[in-house]
């Protein structure tokens, strides 16, 4: 979960900044990098989910003395909710004009994420995670996995693992050896890395 949340804090926090490198009216530019903020709202969305409908109530079970951290972590979760429905709201019509106007809507939802993410994020990591590797089998901790890879857009895989191994201290060498076997790294090599450096050429204003 920890290696998840790295992407998290990292592909939010530098949202931004790709918002504002957009050039006013720029609705080319707008819409790449709206449709990798659509990608990062899907993620978190989807890892939220996966939280509320299968973790909380198990640990309520199985860990009783959380129960207020628990508590907290859905407030938490019901708080960044609103900014992330905003951001989706905001989306498609900067996307479609490229506008400063436009974009002051997701950079307000942008900032409400980021500042929901800044506290929920180091609270989950300290109360919450060591009471998951506690009490759940690795399988259950592995269905998080699996429940984001299925949420994962079309199209998007291995711009979205590209984002999970750039957060990572090492550059995501260790992550590729613990979670994907040697013929999908050897796809990632050649296939995946090659797209994902694509995409974050695009991300970026012309011409910088």
């Amino acid at each position: 979960m920890i290696e998840i949340h790295r992407m998290y804090r990292t592909s939010f926090g530098e949202a931004p900044s790709l918002v504002r490198g957009v050039a006013d009216g720029d609705a080319t530019h707008a819409d790449v990098v709206g449709d990798h903020l659509g990608m990062l709202s899907v993620s978190l969305h989807a890892h939220h989910e996966f939280e509320d409908d299968r973790l909380w109530d198990t640990l309520d079970e199985r860990a009783p003395a959380c129960a207020l951290h628990v508590g907290r972590m859905k407030e938490q979760h019901a708080a960044m909710l609103v900014h992330l429905r905003a951001l989706d709201g905001a989306l498609p019509a900067w996307r479609a004009s490229g506008r400063a106007t436009d974009a002051a809507a997701v950079l307000e939802a942008l900032d409400g994420v980021n500042a929901g993410l800044a506290v929920h994020l180091p609270d989950e990591e300290e109360h919450i995670v060591p009471a998951m590797e506690q009490v759940l089998t690795q399988r259950e901790i592995d269905e998080a996995g699996k429940h984001g890879r299925r949420a994962t857009p079309r199209g998007k895989t291995w711009q979205q693992l590209g984002e999970i191994l750039a957060a990572q201290p090492d550059g995501g060498d260790e992550w590729l050896r613990k979670h994907l076997p040697a013929p999908v790294r050897l796809v990632w090599r050649w296939v995946g890395r090659p797209r994902y450096a694509a995409s974050r050429a695009a991300l970026r204003a012309p011409g910088s």
